[in-house]
């Protein structure tokens, strides 16, 4: 890393708003909303109220594929769109591209064994990785223990803009980055299967204001999406609309639904799933007969802190002891060690401290200049889980609150629910350095860390004055039901059946769930089985796990990652003393066996010309909890790419692609041929496809 770098790690400085005449400006600028800026200061801060109606179109930008989220799903789906020479419109509500390792601040690669032992990444995905290495000089700067690689969310940033600016000049497309832009309003056909146009609106922060990144999402995120200049923003209107207007095209345009929690699935009000799936031989796990749409994985707000020399003066929130009931290391207490925590995720280490011994486990020592992003089930993992403290709106609470009406869209999201999430990201530093109990071990334990600051500033890791992540880092929001298929008829989705390595036997007895769901469980099991050509030779009655996952003949991507849960909270708030975790929700949590992604859950009912990427694939909430890491994501954006590109090429719309299967599909081959030779592989070298009917 360059010493002159402005971004070089060692020059980073905490700065924390509140301590001079800026708060009178601040105030000056604002009124309506109380929001704690986490400093021992309560500031007011404005939003204006909602918008009656539109002002007119500021400009109008038209491109061959509109992609919304600029996540990991999103870049993917815009890298390989750039490199096939097509002009990408990509949107983000930050000013980042990346999500997960950028403006969610998860910059610590989760990544399965098997996948990366084999380096089986994405093409994009593997660049990434080596310009983190010839950034730094190495893949792990961070010297953490969770990943391979850990590394600062900021440079993450710029790593992976100048790979698409790079993608942009190689494949001569078009790159329009529009940060700061949220989509209000989707414009359909006629007959309402296609997406015509979208209106989007832009913000940028008014002369005299603070800069962006000034106050946290919940405090800017109605502002975000009304269509009226503000106190605080000045806001462009802008027409999204394709860029080729022949009437012979089936579509002249493909969208790319990429964000984070859904939005557009919910905007164009297509079927969708949230939360936990009614249990059935599909999702035997389930902890639900009915489901639950309020129970959704936890999400969090990620920050940075640096341990220092000396001992630093630390502020104790004016509303720490509300959440102070909720922190705690871990019911293990092998993992009750702030060194452990410090290093878990440790994203920047100019020194390699000494070897210290910490439980059963041996890091590297903490050393002055060290940097940590902080991502904790029992500290900043806020999991709420009824319909009063919900983070992602219902169908239902949609319509409630007018979101589903013209002009009414409004993110979708609990403004209150994110405003608590930020909060208890900041008690949580405050109890990792000043915090005397422990939730789950109780007194005794937990000792003092002084020397640690909070990172805070415009040049931080995290790139926000207040010094969390830009946005939460999302695990799970709505997801798609696709179309029927001729072995999902009620609607395709990847189900826990489909990946699960567990042995069912053991994990649902016949005592626990009713004779005939266990039938239906081994029955299905058996026929997934026998889609692999080599099929093992055990008698049927002994078949009570998979020996692989699900083979798809429409793969077009790879995932490798556990089931892995955050469970919700059974109580409202989540923060409550004596909460506790949904009970049974961690009976699927375990390992899973390396899987495909099937181009059937890509493709929505209801619109032809959008294509869903990222986590809002149609997946069960089981299945969700393994197909929701980084590697996933770049792995469906490139096939959203991918299929956007040759859709378009080809005249076609992408359910054409999958409509005749089990038959022969030429251009699904064709798809993933290009796939497999642009280096993208959509299987796993070990599995065999199954034949198609047409060549049995």
């Amino acid at each position: 890393m360059k010493k002159n770098n402005q971004d070089n790690p060692q020059q980073l400085r905490g700065f924390c708003p509140g301590k001079d005449n800026k708060i009178n400006r601040l105030k000056r600028v604002i009124a309506t909303l109380s929001l704690s800026f986490f400093c021992g200061e309560s500031i007011l801060l404005t939003l204006p109220g909602m918008a009656a109606t539109p002002r007119q179109t500021d400009e109008t930008i038209s491109c061959d594929v509109l992609i919304v989220g600029a996540g990991m799903a999103g870049s993917a789906a815009a890298y390989e769109s750039l490199l096939a020479g097509r002009t990408v419109c990509l949107t983000d509500i930050s000013d980042w591209v990346g999500g997960q390792i950028s403006s969610q601040g998860n910059s610590a690669l989760d990544e399965g064994n098997k996948q990366r032992s084999l380096q089986l990444f994405p093409r994009g995905y593997q660049l990434l990785r080596d310009r983190i290495t010839r950034a730094y000089g190495t893949l792990n700067p961070g010297d953490c223990w969770v990943s391979d690689s850990c590394f600062l969310p900021n440079h993450a940033h710029q790593l992976l803009y100048r790979q698409l600016k790079d993608a942009e000049l190689t494949g001569r497309g078009q790159l329009r980055w529009l940060p700061n832009t949220v989509i209000k309003e989707l414009q359909l056909s006629k007959d309402g299967k296609q997406i015509q146009g979208a209106i989007a609106i832009q913000h940028s922060n008014k002369v005299g204001t603070p800069p962006l990144n000034s106050e946290p999402l919940s405090a800017t995120i109605d502002d975000a999406y009304n269509y009226q200049n503000s106190q605080r923003f000045n806001k462009k209107i802008i027409q999204l609309s394709p860029k080729s207007q022949q009437k012979s095209q089936k579509a002249n345009w493909f969208v790319i639904e990429a964000t984070e929690t859904g939005e557009l699935v919910a905007l164009a009000d297509i079927p969708y799933r949230l939360g936990l799936d009614p249990r059935s031989h599909w999702n035997p796990s389930s902890p639900t007969e009915k489901g639950d749409p309020y129970c959704t994985q936890g999400f969090t707000y990620t920050f940075a802190m640096q341990q220092t020399e000396e001992a630093q003066p630390q502020y104790k929130p004016s509303f720490y002891d509300q959440y102070a009931p909720y922190y705690g290391y871990d019911p293990d207490r092998r993992f009750a060690h702030f060194e452990l925590v410090f290093t878990y995720r440790r994203i920047w280490s100019p020194k390699k401290g000494k070897p210290l011994r910490a439980g059963r486990m041996t890091v590297n020592r903490p050393t002055p200049g060290d940097i940590s992003m902080q991502n904790w089930l029992w500290g900043n993992d806020y999991r709420p889980g009824t319909s009063q403290d919900n983070l992602v709106y219902t169908r239902d609470q949609l319509q409630q609150t007018g979101q589903l009406k013209p002009g009414g869209w409004k993110g979708g999201l609990r403004q209150e629910t994110l405003r608590k999430g930020e909060e208890l990201a900041h008690g949580f530093y405050y109890w990792l350095v000043a915090g005397s109990s422990d939730s789950r071990l109780g007194y005794g334990i937990k000792k003092l860390h002084p020397n640690n600051r909070f990172l805070r500033g415009l040049d931080s890791p995290m790139g926000t004055v207040h010094g969390l992540s830009k946005y939460p880092y999302i695990r799970e929001g709505r997801r798609i039901i696709g179309r029927p298929s001729y072995d999902h008829p009620e609607g395709f989705a990847i189900n826990e059946i489909d990946i699960s390595a567990k042995d069912y036997w053991n994990d649902l007895s016949r005592t626990d769930v009713s004779r005939s769901l266990y039938e239906n469980v081994r029955n299905t099991i058996i026929r997934l089985e026998a889609k692999k050509v080599n099929v093992s030779n055990r008698p049927a009655y002994l078949m009570t796990r998979r020996t692989h996952a699900t083979v798809y003949d429409d793969s077009v991507g790879v995932a490798n990652y556990m089931i892995d849960f955050h469970p919700c909270m059974v109580l409202s708030p989540p923060e409550k003393p004596g909460n506790r975790e949904r009970l049974e929700v961690r009976v699927a949590h375990g390992g899973s066996h390396p899987a495909q992604i099937p181009l059937r859950a890509l493709i929505p009912q209801k619109i032809d010309n959008m294509i869903v990427a990222g986590k809002s694939i149609a997946t069960s909430h089981i299945a969700a909890a393994s197909y929701r890491v980084h590697g996933f994501e770049w792995s469906v954006g490139a096939a959203a790419g991918n299929l956007a590109t040759l859709a378009l090429e080809r005249n076609t719309l992408p359910y054409e692609f999958v409509d005749n299967l089990p038959n022969h599909e030429p251009l699904l081959q064709e798809l993933r041929q290009r796939l497999e030779m642009a280096g993208n592989p959509t299987i796993f070298p070990e599995t065999i496809l199954s034949r198609l009917s047409s060549d049995r």
